[in-house]
């Protein structure tokens, strides 16, 4: 059971990095990290970094370096044009793949009430 959640969480965190960093115009690393905690999705800087260091390759973030008042400069990451339009189509995947698992497990749901 262990793994299939691994796998499924991973096969969401992208999603929901990118839309974070969306949502924030620009994003620190902690920052996101701190706001998956938030949503209770547990991840820590050793596989976040990696993560956005293949989105960057990829062509959807790009980064700034921003002065710190707690030390050095900051890498602070955005979307870029083509960022944009993978997490509209991640987003339209997602609402499907929601619908269908929803409309998939209804009775399992029912079931339990």
């Amino acid at each position: 059971m262990e793994n299939t959640t691994q796998q499924m969480r991973k096969g969401i965190l992208e999603l929901c990095i990118l839309s974070i960093i969306s949502e924030e115009k620009e994003a620190y690393p902690t920052d996101i990290i701190n706001r998956l905690e938030e949503s209770e999705m547990i991840v820590v800087q050793g596989t976040l970094y990696p993560l956005l260091a293949r989105l960057k390759s990829a062509g959807l973030l790009h980064y700034t370096w921003k002065e710190s008042d707690a030390g050095p400069p900051r890498k602070y990451y955005y979307l870029t044009d083509d960022g944009h339009e993978f997490l509209g189509g991640l987003m339209g995947t997602w609402n499907q793949l929601s619908s269908a698992v929803q409309n998939s497990t209804k009775n399992l749901t029912a079931n339990k009430n």
